[in-house]
Protein backbone atom coordinates (compact mmCIF):
# COMPACT_ATOMS: atom_id res chain seq x y z
CA UNK A 1 0.00 0.00 0.00
CA UNK A 2 1.37 3.71 -0.92
CA UNK A 3 2.30 5.77 2.11
CA UNK A 4 3.18 9.37 1.77
CA UNK A 5 6.36 10.76 2.74
CA UNK A 6 4.77 12.13 6.25
CA UNK A 7 3.69 8.58 6.90
CA UNK A 8 6.87 7.27 6.68
CA UNK A 9 8.61 9.34 8.34
CA UNK A 10 6.01 9.13 11.77
CA UNK A 11 5.85 5.21 11.22
CA UNK A 12 9.58 5.12 11.85
CA UNK A 13 9.44 6.72 15.19
CA UNK A 14 7.90 3.98 15.97
CA UNK A 15 10.05 1.83 18.28
CA UNK A 16 10.86 -1.44 15.85
CA UNK A 17 9.80 -3.97 18.42
CA UNK A 18 6.02 -3.04 17.55
CA UNK A 19 6.38 -1.13 14.27
CA UNK A 20 5.53 -3.84 11.80
CA UNK A 21 2.72 -4.80 14.07
CA UNK A 22 1.50 -0.76 14.08
CA UNK A 23 2.18 -0.92 10.14
CA UNK A 24 -0.33 -3.59 9.43
CA UNK A 25 -3.16 -2.25 12.10
CA UNK A 26 -2.38 1.77 10.03
CA UNK A 27 -2.48 -0.31 6.55
CA UNK A 28 -5.71 -2.05 7.79
CA UNK A 29 -7.47 0.46 9.04
CA UNK A 30 -7.26 2.45 6.46
CA UNK A 31 -8.31 0.23 3.49
CA UNK A 32 -11.09 -0.40 5.66
CA UNK A 33 -12.07 3.41 5.41
CA UNK A 34 -12.16 2.87 1.75
CA UNK A 35 -8.28 4.64 1.48
CA UNK A 36 -5.60 4.08 -0.94
CA UNK A 37 -3.00 6.00 0.06
CA UNK A 38 -1.55 6.03 4.32
CA UNK A 39 -1.34 9.94 5.30
CA UNK A 40 -0.28 11.43 8.57
CA UNK A 41 -3.69 11.34 9.63
CA UNK A 42 -4.10 7.31 9.33
CA UNK A 43 -0.77 6.96 11.22
CA UNK A 44 -1.80 8.97 14.40
CA UNK A 45 -5.44 7.92 14.71
CA UNK A 46 -3.89 4.28 14.44
CA UNK A 47 -0.75 5.00 16.64
CA UNK A 48 -3.21 6.42 19.74
CA UNK A 49 -5.63 3.89 19.23
CA UNK A 50 -2.79 1.46 19.40
CA UNK A 51 -1.05 2.82 22.42
CA UNK A 52 -3.92 3.45 24.70
CA UNK A 53 -4.82 -0.47 24.41
CA UNK A 54 -1.74 -1.95 24.68
CA UNK A 55 -2.87 -3.81 27.29
CA UNK A 56 -5.65 -5.61 25.68
CA UNK A 57 -2.75 -6.74 22.92
CA UNK A 58 0.14 -8.35 25.29
CA UNK A 59 -0.21 -11.51 24.55
CA UNK A 60 2.37 -12.63 26.82
CA UNK A 61 4.94 -13.31 24.49
CA UNK A 62 6.35 -13.11 20.89
CA UNK A 63 7.87 -15.29 18.61
CA UNK A 64 9.45 -13.13 15.13
CA UNK A 65 10.88 -14.97 12.16
CA UNK A 66 13.06 -13.41 9.41
CA UNK A 67 10.56 -13.72 6.86
CA UNK A 68 7.17 -15.48 7.93
CA UNK A 69 5.60 -18.82 5.70
CA UNK A 70 8.05 -17.37 3.14
CA UNK A 71 11.11 -18.44 4.71
CA UNK A 72 14.87 -17.21 4.36
CA UNK A 73 16.53 -16.77 0.91
CA UNK A 74 19.77 -17.56 2.33
CA UNK A 75 18.82 -20.40 5.01
CA UNK A 76 21.38 -22.95 6.31
CA UNK A 77 17.82 -24.43 8.51
CA UNK A 78 14.35 -24.37 7.80
CA UNK A 79 12.27 -23.07 10.29
CA UNK A 80 9.08 -23.77 9.97
CA UNK A 81 8.29 -26.48 11.61
CA UNK A 82 10.51 -24.91 14.94
CA UNK A 83 8.18 -22.28 15.04
CA UNK A 84 4.84 -23.81 14.92
CA UNK A 85 6.23 -26.05 18.23
CA UNK A 86 7.79 -23.02 19.84
CA UNK A 87 4.45 -21.17 19.01
CA UNK A 88 2.48 -24.09 20.67
CA UNK A 89 5.03 -24.07 23.48
CA UNK A 90 4.92 -20.33 24.23
CA UNK A 91 1.03 -20.63 23.78
CA UNK A 92 0.40 -23.83 26.49
CA UNK A 93 2.59 -22.45 29.36
CA UNK A 94 0.50 -19.72 29.85
CA UNK A 95 2.85 -16.42 30.28
CA UNK A 96 0.36 -13.65 30.09
CA UNK A 97 -1.64 -15.47 33.11
CA UNK A 98 1.96 -15.62 35.00
CA UNK A 99 2.77 -11.55 33.90
CA UNK A 100 -0.50 -10.78 35.34
CA UNK A 101 0.17 -12.18 38.88
CA UNK A 102 3.98 -11.09 38.72
CA UNK A 103 3.40 -7.20 37.34
CA UNK A 104 2.12 -4.40 39.21
CA UNK A 105 0.13 -1.78 37.18
CA UNK A 106 -0.76 -2.37 33.44
CA UNK A 107 1.25 -4.87 31.07
CA UNK A 108 3.61 -3.43 28.84
CA UNK A 109 4.65 -4.70 25.19
CA UNK A 110 8.02 -4.67 27.24
CA UNK A 111 6.86 -7.03 29.47
CA UNK A 112 6.39 -10.14 26.71
CA UNK A 113 8.75 -13.02 26.21
CA UNK A 114 10.58 -13.05 23.01
CA UNK A 115 12.39 -15.70 21.06
CA UNK A 116 13.30 -14.98 17.68
CA UNK A 117 14.05 -17.47 14.88
CA UNK A 118 16.63 -16.84 12.10
CA UNK A 119 17.07 -19.08 9.54
CA UNK A 120 20.69 -17.66 8.08
CA UNK A 121 23.48 -15.86 10.09
CA UNK A 122 22.34 -12.92 8.36
CA UNK A 123 20.18 -13.03 11.48
CA UNK A 124 17.96 -10.36 10.19
CA UNK A 125 15.19 -11.39 12.97
CA UNK A 126 17.54 -10.16 15.57
CA UNK A 127 18.08 -12.86 18.09
CA UNK A 128 21.07 -11.84 19.65
CA UNK A 129 19.04 -9.53 21.50
CA UNK A 130 15.86 -11.14 22.46
CA UNK A 131 15.27 -13.49 25.49
CA UNK A 132 16.44 -16.54 23.51
CA UNK A 133 17.37 -16.38 19.85
CA UNK A 134 17.82 -19.42 17.21
CA UNK A 135 20.04 -18.97 14.48
CA UNK A 136 19.76 -21.79 11.36
CA UNK A 137 23.21 -23.24 11.01
CA UNK A 138 24.29 -25.98 8.42
CA UNK A 139 27.79 -27.13 9.92
CA UNK A 140 30.57 -28.46 6.38
CA UNK A 141 32.92 -31.32 7.54
CA UNK A 142 35.84 -31.99 5.35
CA UNK A 143 34.97 -36.03 3.55
CA UNK A 144 37.47 -38.15 1.74
CA UNK A 145 36.84 -36.94 -1.58
CA UNK A 146 40.12 -35.22 -3.39
CA UNK A 147 40.06 -31.47 -3.53
CA UNK A 148 40.67 -29.76 -7.35
CA UNK A 149 41.74 -26.41 -4.83
CA UNK A 150 39.13 -23.99 -7.36
CA UNK A 151 39.75 -22.08 -4.33
CA UNK A 152 35.48 -21.34 -4.92
CA UNK A 153 34.94 -22.14 -1.10
CA UNK A 154 37.36 -19.65 -0.26
CA UNK A 155 36.20 -16.96 -2.45
CA UNK A 156 32.48 -17.72 -0.95
CA UNK A 157 33.25 -17.63 2.93
CA UNK A 158 33.00 -14.21 4.07
CA UNK A 159 34.15 -15.01 7.33
CA UNK A 160 37.80 -15.78 6.14
CA UNK A 161 36.95 -19.54 7.90
CA UNK A 162 38.23 -21.62 4.83
CA UNK A 163 41.59 -21.80 3.86
CA UNK A 164 43.62 -24.13 1.55
CA UNK A 165 47.24 -24.80 2.63
CA UNK A 166 49.50 -25.73 -0.18
CA UNK A 167 50.59 -28.48 2.18
CA UNK A 168 47.70 -30.22 2.20
CA UNK A 169 45.54 -31.97 0.04
CA UNK A 170 42.09 -30.53 1.14
CA UNK A 171 40.62 -27.20 3.05
CA UNK A 172 40.77 -26.17 6.21
CA UNK A 173 37.99 -24.73 8.21
CA UNK A 174 38.40 -22.79 11.25
CA UNK A 175 35.36 -23.36 13.80
CA UNK A 176 35.97 -20.31 15.83
CA UNK A 177 35.18 -18.22 12.93
CA UNK A 178 32.80 -20.48 10.89
CA UNK A 179 28.84 -19.14 11.21
CA UNK A 180 27.49 -22.45 10.15
CA UNK A 181 25.93 -20.42 6.62
CA UNK A 182 26.46 -23.74 4.56
CA UNK A 183 27.37 -21.86 1.81
CA UNK A 184 31.06 -23.28 0.91
CA UNK A 185 28.89 -26.96 0.84
CA UNK A 186 27.38 -26.45 -2.55
CA UNK A 187 29.88 -24.46 -4.00
CA UNK A 188 32.07 -27.56 -4.14
CA UNK A 189 32.93 -29.18 -7.54
CA UNK A 190 33.85 -32.49 -6.06
CA UNK A 191 32.19 -33.04 -2.95
CA UNK A 192 35.51 -32.35 -0.91
CA UNK A 193 32.92 -30.36 1.74
CA UNK A 194 29.83 -31.27 2.51
CA UNK A 195 26.92 -31.28 5.14
CA UNK A 196 27.70 -32.88 8.12
CA UNK A 197 24.99 -31.68 10.27
CA UNK A 198 21.85 -28.81 10.14
CA UNK A 199 20.41 -27.75 13.24
CA UNK A 200 20.35 -24.28 15.27
CA UNK A 201 22.60 -22.26 17.40
CA UNK A 202 20.40 -20.85 20.45
CA UNK A 203 21.67 -17.92 22.06
CA UNK A 204 20.13 -16.64 25.75
CA UNK A 205 19.69 -13.62 27.63
CA UNK A 206 19.47 -10.57 25.53
CA UNK A 207 18.15 -7.24 25.68
CA UNK A 208 17.47 -3.85 24.80
CA UNK A 209 16.93 -0.55 26.86
CA UNK A 210 18.72 0.94 29.50
CA UNK A 211 21.17 -1.63 30.07
CA UNK A 212 21.41 -3.68 26.98
CA UNK A 213 23.29 -7.26 26.41
CA UNK A 214 23.91 -9.54 23.79
CA UNK A 215 22.37 -13.23 24.16
CA UNK A 216 25.29 -15.86 25.43
CA UNK A 217 25.58 -18.76 22.44
CA UNK A 218 24.96 -22.30 24.04
CA UNK A 219 28.34 -24.41 23.01
CA UNK A 220 26.70 -26.56 20.72
CA UNK A 221 23.96 -27.07 17.23
CA UNK A 222 20.49 -28.51 18.25
CA UNK A 223 17.75 -30.69 16.23
CA UNK A 224 14.40 -29.36 16.78
CA UNK A 225 13.30 -31.17 19.64
CA UNK A 226 16.19 -30.13 21.74
CA UNK A 227 15.81 -26.76 20.48
CA UNK A 228 12.28 -26.77 22.37
CA UNK A 229 13.50 -29.16 25.19
CA UNK A 230 15.60 -25.66 25.93
CA UNK A 231 12.90 -23.33 25.44
CA UNK A 232 11.12 -25.19 27.80
CA UNK A 233 13.74 -25.17 30.44
CA UNK A 234 14.57 -21.63 29.79
CA UNK A 235 10.58 -20.79 30.71
CA UNK A 236 10.79 -22.96 33.94
CA UNK A 237 14.14 -20.91 34.88
CA UNK A 238 11.74 -17.74 33.94
CA UNK A 239 8.36 -18.44 35.67
CA UNK A 240 10.75 -19.49 38.89
CA UNK A 241 12.94 -16.16 39.22
CA UNK A 242 11.37 -13.33 37.56
CA UNK A 243 9.27 -11.05 39.78
CA UNK A 244 7.29 -7.67 38.71
CA UNK A 245 7.91 -8.16 35.08
CA UNK A 246 12.17 -8.92 34.94
CA UNK A 247 13.29 -9.89 31.29
CA UNK A 248 14.75 -13.42 31.07
CA UNK A 249 18.47 -11.53 30.79
CA UNK A 250 17.94 -9.55 33.98
CA UNK A 251 17.38 -12.54 35.88
CA UNK A 252 19.44 -15.24 33.87
CA UNK A 253 23.27 -16.30 35.29
CA UNK A 254 25.96 -17.15 33.91
CA UNK A 255 25.57 -20.42 36.37
CA UNK A 256 21.90 -21.11 34.63
CA UNK A 257 23.38 -20.65 30.78
CA UNK A 258 26.07 -23.19 31.89
CA UNK A 259 23.51 -25.15 33.40
CA UNK A 260 20.91 -25.53 30.63
CA UNK A 261 24.38 -26.32 28.34
CA UNK A 262 25.32 -29.31 30.31
CA UNK A 263 21.55 -30.57 30.33
CA UNK A 264 21.82 -29.89 27.09
CA UNK A 265 25.29 -31.19 25.40
CA UNK A 266 26.60 -30.40 22.25
CA UNK A 267 26.10 -33.34 20.01
CA UNK A 268 29.32 -35.05 18.38
CA UNK A 269 30.24 -34.00 14.94
CA UNK A 270 32.56 -36.93 13.18
CA UNK A 271 33.65 -34.18 10.13
CA UNK A 272 33.86 -30.81 12.09
CA UNK A 273 37.64 -29.70 11.61
CA UNK A 274 39.10 -27.27 14.13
Amino acid sequence: MEWTAEAEAAIKKVPFFVRKKVRARVEKEAQEAGRSVVSILEVNAAKERYLHRMESEVKGYRLDCCFGPSGCPNRAAPGDSLAQKIESLLKNQDILTFLRGHVKGSLKFHHEFRVAIAECPNACSQPQIQDIGIIGACVPGITGEPCSRCESCVDVCREEAVSLNPDENCPSILADKCLKCGRCIPVCPTGTIAEARKGYRVQLGGKLGRHPRLATELPGIYGEEEVVSIVKDCLVLYKGKSRNGKRFAEIVTESDIQGISQRHPKEKNPFETS
